[in-house]
This record gives C-alpha cells, sequence and structure tokens, in this order.
C-alpha cells in the first residue's frame, strides 16, 4: 500500500473508533466467506464488522490515545464497530463464537480504555439496555403502586364495611 493510501486507512480506522461506542477485536481465522457474511448480518442492528490491518490499527489506536493494545493485535484482527447497544453487540459475538469456534474475541475498547476478552465477556453477561430500563422502570413504579393501594385501602375498607352493615340490616328485616 502506498503511504498516503496507509494514512487514509489509519485515519478512517481512528475515524471510527471516534464515532464507535466501543469497538470489539475478534480473530476470525478459520471462518468461512459465509460465516463472516453470517456474522455481519447478526451485529447489523447494533455494530459493523470490518477486516483490518494490526499495524494501521496500532498506528490509529495510538494517535486515538489508546494504549496497551499492541499484544492483541496478533494474528488476523478484525473490529466490530458498535454503535448501537455495545452489550448486545458483545452478546452476539459471543454466541456466534460458541457456534463457530473458529471465532475468537481478544479484546475490545470502550469509553477510550482498552478491555481485555474477559472484560468483553462480563460486558455480553450484563443485561441488555431494554432490560435494564424495564427493572429502573419496576424500582420506579414499585413505591407508587404501593402508595396508591395505600391511599385507597380505607376507602375500599369503609366501602367494604358500609356494605357488610346494609347486608346486615337487610336480614334483620
Amino acid at each position: 500500500m502506498a503511504r498516503p493510501e496507509k494514512a487514509a486507512a489509519v485515519e478512517r480506522i481512528r475515524q471510527q473508533m471516534a464515532e464507535s461506542q466501543a469497538a470489539l477485536l475478534t480473530e476470525y481465522r478459520g471462518l468461512t466467506v459465509a460465516e463472516l457474511r453470517q456474522l455481519r448480518g447478526q451485529l447489523r442492528s447494533d455494530a459493523t464488522y470490518a477486516v483490518v490491518k494490526n499495524t494501521l490499527t496500532k498506528i490509529a489506536l495510538r494517535e486515538a490515545g489508546v494504549e496497551a493494545m499492541d499484544e492483541t493485535l496478533t494474528g488476523p484482527t478484525a473490529i466490530a464497530y458498535v454503535h448501537g447497544d455495545a452489550v448486545a453487540a458483545a452478546k452476539a459475538l459471543r454466541e456466534f463464537a460458541r457456534a463457530h469456534h473458529a471465532l475468537v474475541v481478544k479484546g475490545g475498547i470502550m469509553d477510550g480504555r482498552a478491555l481485555s476478552a474477559a472484560e468483553v465477556t462480563r460486558l455480553a453477561d450484563l443485561d441488555s439496555r431494554e432490560v435494564t430500563l424495564a427493572k429502573l422502570a419496576g424500582v420506579v413504579k414499585a413505591p407508587l403502586v404501593q402508595a396508591a393501594y395505600m391511599f385507597t385501602a380505607s376507602a375500599a375498607k369503609a366501602v367494604r364495611t358500609i356494605d357488610a352493615l346494609r347486608e346486615k340490616q337487610a336480614s334483620a328485616a
């Protein structure tokens, strides 16, 4: 590759890293083209998956201020640039790796910080954004439901008491 082409490739990688919420690095050695296409399809809603050159990626990461990735960038490397939910992308990679043992998650970058493969696995173990928001909504809603019940409980008890008195009067008459 000529020097201007390499500089443009480095800039493209750096820009994709800057625009992404996270970048998950994988080794794809042994996967067929059809399997890579399948993986790209599974990641489509949350990430784009691209094969990269290690030396150019190292330069782009250094320019972006991310260190400690040199040992991760060995062998054939592809990066999932996450534009959606990072947890969902990590889960998709993990599930694909379970079905296709040739895919190996090597690490990642999130918020300008390098992640190990174990940290990416822990990221995949988290609940998705939607599940977390639903749990939060439940936590916020629970006290409101309890308060509403308390406000209506005394009125309901009074109605039941009056109804019982009325039935008692009707049966006595």
